[in-house]
């Protein structure tokens, strides 16, 4: 419906815009009702079941093939871009295409405050909040003398502060087995919630089909002119794609076989299920639980190992995001004429592989920390506007990578 012409939305109607989408919006609602319990409870029955010297091994491996993928994913990027040059045809264009709105106004955030709005959440200062709430800065214009100053106001968001959660269920579930014992009720506790929320996982594995039908249905009959978008930025669509398909299919199978000698696209055939999910519901965390249950099930991997690395990896490592923030910022400058040196390059590279350890688990996340890459090389915050017509797509080919990573 959508597709066939130009105004599906139109078509359709508001109101029954979102009745045709509502067996989507019940999934997305279903995986996020099972989150908070399932991070916290995997995590501190994962961190308690290991001695703290394989921990220490085990998380500093795991964070050092986060940081290397990453990095590699933003690369990549980088290099596609410049090799593509999706920007160059669109830069004729851009005057009419560049919708300047509200993004100008706000002022952007700082890279300084960015870095530690993230230290602030991995210390929540309250643990019931940081289930909904997560800690960001925000700024005030104020008047002084004729100038405008900006003043830095830190608040509290909607959004679940997930990096604190995590932190936290690590470091009680290390406290508890330093208990001996006495820990070992609790221990217990956590383990049999965490398997029980397993159980709720596999029930909600035989909804998944329809309402990730319906989620994608719903964002494409959500298109004002699908044709129309996709020629005029299809150039950085399939830059995105292709980038995301190389690391996906070749780069990171590549990791897997040189290290295991065992054959990487049996291991994502048996994450089939969850990566479906991961397009569906562009979620990493609302794939989590998905995910859980299928390395364990399919791949054998050993409990103990999935419940600790996964959670953590859909918090910090963001390889799908990274790349595609790279590409974005590539493809802005090339918007806007502005050459890239080598010290912009690397800018780039580090501030996509920092600021994607910080982005939400939640749809469009990688977006809110594209604005913080363009502020650390001078590019215009309102080309966003842009990437945002076309995030519905490339946010979900970010999640299914992201998800891989993590698995």
């Amino acid at each position: 419906l959508g597709v066939s012409r130009a105004g599906g939305a139109e078509a359709l109607g508001p109101a029954n815009l979102a009745a045709f989408a509502f067996p989507g919006e019940l999934l997305l609602r279903l995986l996020r009702m099972i989150i908070l319990p399932l991070v916290v409870c995997s995590l501190i029955g994962g961190a308690a079941s290991l001695d703290s010297s394989a921990l220490g091994r085990l998380g500093a491996w795991a964070l050092l093939f986060f940081l290397v993928t990453t990095l590699l994913a933003s690369a990549l990027g980088v290099g596609l871009a410049l090799a593509l040059q999706p920007g160059a045809a669109l830069a004729a264009i851009n005057a009419s295409a560049g919708v300047s709105g509200p993004l100008e106004e706000t002022p952007s955030k700082e890279v300084m405050d960015s870095f530690l709005d993230l230290v602030r959440n991995i210390f929540p200062s309250n643990l019931v909040s940081a289930a909904f709430r997560s800690y960001s800065t925000s700024y005030k214009m104020i008047r002084n003398n004729e100038t405008q100053v900006k003043v830095p106001v830190g608040d509290e968001v909607e959004g679940m502060n997930i990096l604190g959660l995590v932190v936290f269920a690590i470091v009680f579930g290390v406290a508890l087995r330093k208990l001996g014992p006495e820990g070992e009720l609790l221990i217990r506790f956590f383990n049999s919630f965490n398997d029980a929320t397993m159980v709720l996982v596999s029930w909600i594995m035989w909804y998944a089909p329809v309402g990730i039908l319906f989620l994608v249905a719903g964002k494409i009959v959500e298109m004002k002119d699908v044709g129309m978008l996709f020629a005029s930025l299809g150039k950085y669509i399939l830059c995105c794609l292709l980038g995301h398909a190389i690391h996906g299919l070749l780069v990171l199978p590549l990791i897997y076989f040189l290290f295991t000698r065992k054959n990487p696209y049996r291991f994502l055939w048996g994450i089939l299920t969850a990566l479906a999910t991961a397009f569906g519901t562009s979620s990493s965390s609302a794939t989590l639980p998905l995910m859980m249950k299928c390395v364990e099930e399919r791949n054998g991997v050993f409990k103990h190992i999935s419940r600790f690395i996964l959670p953590i990896g859909a918090t910090v490592n963001m390889d799908g995001a990274a790349l595609f923030q790279c590409v974005a910022a590539v493809f802005i400058a090339q918007l806007n004429q502005r050459p890239l040196d080598f010290v912009k390059i690397i800018t780039i590279l580090v501030t996509a592989t920092a600021s994607s350890v910080g982005a939400a688990g939640i749809p469009a996340g990688g977006v809110l920390t594209l604005a913080i890459i363009l502020e650390a090389v001078n590019l215009p915050v309102r080309d966003i506007s842009l990437i945002l017509a076309v995030d519905w797509l490339v946010d979900r080919s970010c999640t299914i990578l992201n998800v891989e990573g993590d698995a």
